[in-house]
């Protein structure tokens, strides 16, 4: 701590001392860009129906009870009723400004306009400029400006992350006074800016960093764009103080300490460093953004393009056994979007332009039901699988916002202006208007996107170049011709140019090679993903297939597998695998078309004698794992914020920790922790914590429910080198009639209780369902 008025001072010297970079590349702004056709003019069709469904008023129900105003309707469900209340209305102030942008829809303006008349109102009840949905939020201001300030992680001060909140708040204003162009939201923005600045004003340096250990979102970034667009270099200022020391300093420093690190709440932060990078020319802050994109895409990034075990990035480049129901967090990989878009703006890189395609295609595309416009807060990644998609009233998280985004900037990042060069960066059906050149450009892409054409319209023949990305997925050279001549060719992992003097009707048609391969696990070799050009291809377990349904696992004949995956006649991109899975052959899909359907993405991959020797192994684990899934009524991963939350877990003389990839929490000195887990009052029930088996010395505590002591724990090295499973049977007593109850585990005077990795509920085995 005693270092951060150092490192504050650093900025502020290197903020003085440098200018702002020169970008080597400008996207061309979605008002630009109209998607044709396709799977992303599908999604994009479907979240617009569903974002007009919604309620301006109901959105703003506790923005009223702040404001001391009549409500106008009922508040909607999920996060709307917790502490971070507000957040869905900046989230979607965001998407109806983009999908307006996208769109043009006028009927999208006047749910801005409503908002912003109302949030107008609510502001003009205040003298200090606050507008919020946050309940109590002025109280625990009050207390923060008097350096009051007490954080646990995502906890402020009783509240659950009003920084993260008041964020969405300021980008989703200022998205709208940029789509939409109406200076009320800025107006609106700079209030809140100043509210920000004068409850800060007197906090310390040691003060600062201990409220930034609470999520705050992309705060930075919204107060950096905020004076980029007023000139006023106050709300600068007030950027670089959340500045989370931390996480930042060792991005700075290319250290790789991501591990046990919360994804998405790093992941704003550096979108806010790179901001300021592009505002005021730093270089530390430039590291940070490089170094975190590097680290992320390399060494902690699944198949379809997304990353994190229950919202928590793990040890690097170990991912195999990292596999379940909670990976993939979405609104992790729209943060890396839009941060590889900055980035791929200063130097514009293919690697860049790769790791976005997939992100979006697998991930992002793979995420929304294309006939509702539902969103998945996880994307499960293990075998048998399926997705689950929001609700349009009573699930309105996080994920659920960005989801609403997500579909509406469908058009972001496809195209970048470079001097003299249009980049086409993304293959999807699309038309873009450059002004610049006074031309529009039409593309059509075929699905996956291994044939482009590209149709010059409008204006007097001018010169310029095409430059079109040559993935590091093509198999071999990548053709551009204009008519039957060929006037260019490049290879995987670089820019093809066609420099030339372009007329009206003028069409390119360029030709990626495309072929089925396999990408394996970067710590597990025989666990593979497999590929047809960026598309993740999913295998579809057999209709009706239950929890019994044996993991289909790869037998393959041979090394290659275009000579066992078979494409399918039709235009839907489809694939039939030909004696190469057991127990049967399947059809394999793109990743973003599954629905409903359960699927496999990852593959255990056997030779003959090697599945003889393990099948019956195999097989056996399997059933352990299924049986024991059909026993459980609840489960809770200490230590994860989400899981923790939906728990109620409190106490006192306890914190987090992590080990080995995984979580824990522990108490200590008569300190506690406690949290409701769900029970089936018509069963036997038994609780299973999970514990590190080389844990021992001073740790011995109880375990109890609803306040009875039900076991005496004391931890003495059980299993060293592995984790264990300790059984506790719940007296029926205690949980008959009942749907929930309070486990408490206690530390004893001068003892620590735990770690505990993990707590299970199961029915008894003649109780499986």
């Amino acid at each position: 701590m005693a270092m951060l008025p150092l490192v504050l001072a650093a900025l502020a010297t290197s903020t003085m001392q440098s200018t702002p970079p020169t970008p080597k590349a400008r996207a061309l702004p979605l008002s630009a860009v109209r998607l044709l056709p396709g799977p992303f003019q599908e999604a994009m069709e479907a979240d617009h129906r569903y974002l007009l469904t919604l309620d301006p008023h109901r959105l703003l129900h506790r923005f009223y009870l702040n404001a001391g105003l009549p409500t106008k309707g009922e508040m909607y469900g999920g996060w709307e009723r917790d502490t971070i209340s507000g957040h869905s209305t900046g989230h979607y102030l965001s998407a109806c400004a983009q999908m307006f942008a996208s769109t043009g829809d006028p009927k999208l303006l006047e749910k801005v306009d409503t908002l912003l008349a109302e949030l107008q109102r609510c502001q003009d009840q205040r003298s200090d400029g606050l507008v919020s949905g946050v309940p109590d939020i002025v109280r625990v201001f009050e207390e923060i400006r008097k350096g009051d300030i007490r954080s646990k992680g995502f906890d402020l001060n009783g509240l659950w992350v009003p920084w993260y909140t008041q964020h969405k708040l300021m980008a989703g204003l200022l998205d709208v006074h940029r789509w939409c162009e109406r200076p009320q939201a800025l107006a609106i923005a700079r209030k809140l800016g100043d509210w920000a600045i004068n409850v800060t004003r007197e906090l310390t340096p040691a003060q600062w960093q201990t409220m930034l250990a609470c999520e705050h979102g992309g705060i930075a970034e919204s107060l950096a764009e905020l004076s980029s667009r007023t000139g006023e270099k106050k709300y600068l200022d007030l950027a670089l103080k959340f500045h989370h020391d931390a996480v930042m300093g060792p991005l700075e420093r290319r250290e790789p300490k991501l591990a046990g690190l919360h994804g998405n709440t790093q992941i704003p932060k550096v979108i806010g460093e790179a901001r300021l990078y592009e505002l005021t020319g730093a270089a530390p802050q430039e590291r940070a953004a490089e170094f975190f994109w590097e680290q992320v895409v390399h060494d902690h990034t699944y198949a379809i393009g997304g990353h994190g075990f229950g919202e928590y990035f793990g040890p690097p480049g170990k991912l195999s056994d990292r596999l379940g129901p909670n990976t993939c967090e979405t609104c992790n990989t729209y943060n890396m979007l839009k941060l590889t878009e900055h980035l791929f703006a200063w130097s514009p890189s293919v690697e860049e332009g790769d790791f976005y395609e997939r992100a979006l295609w697998n991930h992002i595309l793979g995420s929304q039901n294309h006939a509702t416009g539902m969103t998945c807060y996880f994307v499960p990644l293990q075998p048998g699988a399926r997705k689950t998609f929001s609700s349009p009233e009573d699930t309105f998280t996080c994920c659920h916002g960005t989801g609403m985004e997500n579909a509406a900037r469908y058009g972001a990042g496809l195209y970048f202006e470079s001097g003299d060069a249009l980049i086409v960066n993304q293959f999807v059906s699309s038309t873009v208007e450059w002004k610049a050149k006074g031309v529009t450009l039409r593309q059509e892409a075929t699905v996956p996107p291994t044939s482009i054409t590209l149709k010059v319209e409008g204006g007097a023949p001018k010169g310029f170049a095409l430059k079109i990305r040559c993935p590091g997925w093509a198999s071999g050279p990548v053709t551009a011709r204009i008519g039957t001549d060929t006037v260019g060719t490049g290879k995987a992992g670089t820019f093809l140019t066609v420099d030339r003097v372009w007329k009206s009707g003028d069409v390119l048609r360029v030709e990626i090679p495309a072929e089925v391969r396999t990408e394996s696990m970067p710590d597990n070799p025989d666990r593979v993903a497999l590929f047809y050009g960026p598309l993740v291809l999913a295998g579809i377990w057999p209709s009706g297939a239950g929890a019994e349904a044996k993991t289909p696992v790869l037998l393959p004949p041979a090394h290659d597998p275009q000579t066992w995956l078979e494409r399918r006649p039709g235009p839907a991109l489809a694939f039939r695998s030909k004696g190469s899975v057991r127990p049967d052959d399947l059809m394999f899909l793109p990743f973003f078309a599954v629905q409903r359907e359960r699927y496999s993405v990852y593959w255990d991959v056997f030779d003959a004698a090697k599945w003889s020797a393990r099948e019956a192994e195999y097989r056996q684990e399997e059933k352990r794992r299924a049986e024991l899934e059909a026993r459980t009524v609840d489960t809770l991963a200490l230590g994860e914020m989400q899981p923790e939350r939906d728990h109620g877990l409190e106490g006192e003389k306890t914190s987090v920790g992590d080990f080995g990839g995984r979580k824990w929490r522990h108490a200590w000195d008569e300190g506690w922790f406690a949290f409701t887990m769900r029970v089936d009052g018509s069963a036997a029930n038994t609780l299973v914590l999970t514990y590190w088996g080389g844990d021992g010395g001073n740790r011995e505590f109880d375990i109890l429910v609803d306040g009875n002591v039900i076991a005496a724990q004391k931890l003495e090295q059980p299993a060293p080198g592995k984790f264990v499973d300790v059984d506790y049977p719940m007296p029926r007593s205690l949980t008959d009639g009942k749907v929930q109850c309070l486990v408490r585990i206690q530390a004893r005077k001068r003892t620590t209780a735990g770690g505990v990795f993990g707590a299970r509920v199961v029915r008894g085995k003649e109780h499986a369902r």
